[in-house]
């Protein structure tokens, strides 16, 4: 009788200096080519259960029960054997594509170096050719070859590691959030392809997630986890159909409540007096560099990315305006372009009646305050040197708005505004803290000097429902009492429904449509919009 391909028995893992269990007592099985969804809320174990149970983590942590791969121990393989088995038996897709990818290589030396590793009788022009396809089928275009990872979009970034992990055709694919900063058009797309390589090649997949209505579209079973436990296992049907665990109970709760909320009177805002933020023909353009020998022997102009190509919009106090568009649009360039972290091409950008653009650094930091942004990836705002707590108070330091006994007070206000205990939080750092976690600090932190502006580049896009729903609600209530205005990036349409007042449509560096949120969801008009709201994942109610 042939083994299951994954096979895990009272499996338990704890991290250094940690006497409790991150992951205690789960067992499971997972054929070839099935297709396994892992939920939970953020912290709860779910990527510490994916990779140290096939030994995809390294660094001292303490394992107990058993983990077999087609009936052989995982932790009893060689050096040698684990060497093969990461990438030929089982490969990973980060969650956070950076981890993955070399800054200082380019994206086909990525490729082709994974491939020769393994296979040694490649020529560099067969591993070559071999990536390409492998690219193109995750839509990177050839002519990115030669670029390196900066030069991509977040979303970009994930398709290049996706591709990575495909390259050497494994028996497994852990996805750990793989579309977690990818649109629903794309993420669509990436995960029809990694569904359909599945069947066709006999591979297994375990989809790592908070998204309820994704797990649900593309897995064959569920396992939910909280706290460290596996707390349901059964068909999708049954997870999502008859759920038996009062946590998975919540969770559904909590994503339909997200989903079918629908503001009721909606009517466009009523703004009076001049706009918080104009922009005004906003630009700005990159220009791909030559190589050497293009220079020398290509006599055609270098290409141009029009990455945002002529945006005029205006942003009123107390308005909550969605972004919202595919990776790669141009909707993190603009919001950077905004806040004078990119110096825009040419354009106005006028917050406050005052033009940032060409303001000197000295002039800027005094607006720094009134104006904040939530980054999509908060590794880009926490130092990780810093604990939790004195990375919060930082800004208010900075800025000279309170003493430190005072900065203290308000950062455990703040944390717990974000539903983080103060007490557990407060003297930890970044690097000890899930991904969602790290989330809700860089909201805190940004939060923390009281702005005018907040930018948020897909600030929820890490957290569970339940938890999404939490962290929405309360950045609605924030809005009211400390009077904030929010620019909301983000490729989750139901987010944007539940949170802004006016949505944007962005496609190719421009606003093809700009509606009030209920207008724009019950009848779009731009062929876009109307393909961004058709590929929405919408978890079933029966």
């Amino acid at each position: 009788m042939t083994p299951p391909l994954l096979t895990l028995d009272s499996f338990c893992v704890a991290y250094p200096q940690q006497a409790n269990w991150a992951v205690e007592n789960v067992s499971l099985s997972l054929e070839p080519g099935e297709m396994l969804g892992l939920v939970g809320e953020s912290g709860c174990g779910k990527s510490t259960l994916g990779r140290s149970a096939l030994r995809l983590l390294t660094g001292g942590r303490r394992t107990d029960g058993r983990s077999l791969f087609e009936g052989r121990d995982v932790f009893g393989l060689t050096a040698q054997d684990i060497r093969r088995f990461r990438g030929e038996a089982v490969s990973l897709v980060f969650q956070d594509p950076m981890t993955r990818l070399n800054p200082l290589m380019t994206i086909g030396d990525h490729c082709v170096e994974t491939l020769r590793a393994h296979r040694s009788d490649l020529s560099r022009q067969a591993a070559k050719e071999i990536a390409i396809a492998t690219l193109k089928s995750v839509s990177i275009p050839a002519s990115r070859w030669e670029q390196y990872p900066h030069e991509f979009s977040g979303g970009m970034r994930q398709r290049v590691a996706i591709a990575l992990a495909l390259l050497l055709n494994p028996k497994l694919i852990v996805a750990d959030e793989p579309t977690t900063s990818l649109d629903v058009t794309i993420s669509a797309q990436i995960l029809d392809l990694l569904t359909q390589l599945c069947r066709e090649r006999g591979m297994a997949l375990i989809l790592i997630s908070h998204d309820l209505a994704l797990v649900g579209e593309y897995c064959d079973r569920i396992a939910v986890m909280y706290q460290g436990k596996l707390v349901e296992l059964g068909s999708t049907e049954q997870v999502l159909y008859q759920p038996q665990a009062p946590y998975t109970q919540s969770l559904l709760q909590a994503a339909h409540q997200l989903q079918n909320y629908e503001a009721e009177g909606v009517t466009e805002p009523e703004n009076h007096g001049p706009p918080l933020l104009r922009v005004q023909d906003l630009i700005k353009h990159y220009t791909i560099e030559q190589t050497l020998l293009s220079k020398l022997f290509n006599r055609t102009p270098p290409d141009t990315i029009r990455a945002v190509d002529g945006i005029s919009i205006d942003l009123h106090p107390g308005e909550v305006l969605g972004l919202v568009g595919e990776s790669g649009c141009g909707k993190s360039t603009f919001s950077r372009a905004l806040m004078q972290i990119i110096p825009p091409t040419s354009g106005r950008v006028e917050f406050m009646g005052q033009n940032l653009v060409g303001l000197s650094r000295s002039q800027l930091q005094l607006q720094r305050r009134n104006f904040q942004m939530i980054f999509q990836d908060p590794h880009a705002c926490l130092n990780p040197m810093m604990t939790v707590g004195r990375g919060i108070a930082d800004p208010l330091i900075i800025h000279g708005l309170a003493t430190a006994s005072e900065a203290k007070q308000m950062v455990h206000s703040m944390l717990t505004r974000v539903g983080l205990t103060p007490a557990d939080y407060y003297h930890r750092y970044p690097s000890d803290l899930s991904g969602g976690q790290q989330q809700r600090v860089a909201i805190a932190r940004a939060l923390i000097t009281k702005p005018k502006l907040v930018i948020c580049d897909e600030p929820v896009s890490m957290l569970d429902a339940s938890v999404q729903a939490l962290v929405l609600e309360r950045m609605l209530e924030l809005k009211n009492e400390l009077e904030l205005t929010y620019l909301f990036i983000t490729h989750d349409l139901w987010v944007a429904r539940y949170l802004c007042d006016r949505i944007a449509v962005m496609n190719n560096g421009k606003i093809v449509e700009l509606e009030p949120t209920e207008k724009l969801f019950n009848s779009p008009q731009h062929p876009y919009t109307k393909t961004l709201l058709s590929a929405a994942p919408l978890l079933a109610t029966s």
